[in-house]
């Protein structure tokens, strides 16, 4: 079993072999697919006057914050325009993918960060209100496995429901490493726009878990967030999590039989 992380950026410029890739690694393991789509959340809330705002942690991890209204573009575009885009690919192509937020069926249960710590512009730490943000505490996985065992391709937005029943913005790559994790998946596929880790202008093709968690800190922010949830999944059972590229030829079987990609293990 494999669920795959294919980030915002991506989904707009994936290679055309990646959906009957995806068909062909569909028919000998199961599949999960959690998307991103910031960038165009973030072209919504300008089309619709509303200025994106991004806040740094004291980690150095970029997040964008969600206050009420965001967190409803957020919503819209994620679970509607984007979520229904990847469904409508893959049904086109035999997949018969179901799409879904973490909201449905209480699928991503998260507790809502009711203050946040983030480094200032003059690079002093701040706390302000957490907004609709929230890290995930629960996997429905019986839920997912339902699926899976029915045939269906799950498609997950990364959009969370509270305690309290609010809407929350949670972190994609995150996302996926809770959902294998919660479903024990052999490995974890993150596909983004280059080949992997890249330090000093090379990739790095294997990782152990501890030296990703000491190299994270010195990692670019669009990647560290990926290192991150890498060891997360790692941490939670998951075998092996792949890091590479969205438009490359066969770009899941290409990242599963380790070629040009960075590989992390136990």
């Amino acid at each position: 079993m494999i669920t795959i992380k294919i980030g915002g950026s991506v989904v707009e410029n994936l290679h055309p072999s990646t959906i009957l890739d995806i068909k062909k690694v569909s028919e000998s393991e199961g599949v999960i697919l959690v998307h991103g789509g910031g960038k165009e959340v973030t072209r919504t809330c300008e089309l619709l006057g509303k200025e994106p705002k991004f806040v740094v942690s004291p980690g150095g991890i970029k997040s964008r914050y969600t206050d009420k209204e965001t967190a409803e573009i957020f919503t819209m575009v994620m679970s509607g325009k984007i979520n229904k885009a990847i469904v409508q690919m893959l049904q086109k192509h035999g997949i018969n993918a179901i799409g879904l937020s973490g909201i449905d069926g209480q699928i991503f249960l998260a507790e809502r960060k009711e203050k946040l710590v983030i480094v200032n512009e003059k690079g002093r730490k701040q706390i302000i209100d957490g907004g609709y943000t929230g890290k995930v505490t629960k996997v429905n996985s019986d839920l997912l496995k339902l699926l899976l065992e029915k045939g269906y391709t799950p498609v997950i937005s990364p959009i969370a429901v509270s305690k309290e029943f609010d809407m929350l913005n949670i972190d994609g790559d995150r996302a996926a490493a809770n959902v294998a994790g919660a479903i024990q998946s052999d490995k974890i596929l993150f596909i983004t726009n280059v080949d992997g880790l890249l330090m000093n202008e090379k990739l790095v093709e294997n990782l152990t878990n501890a030296e990703a968690k000491e190299i994270r800190p010195k990692v670019g922010f669009g990647m560290e967030k990926k290192i991150l949830a890498a060891t997360e999944a790692l941490d939670m059972g998951v075998k092996e999590a792949l890091i590479g590229n969205g438009q490359r030829e066969n770009p899941i079987s290409s990242a599963i039989a380790h070629t040009k990609c960075t590989v992390i293990t136990k």
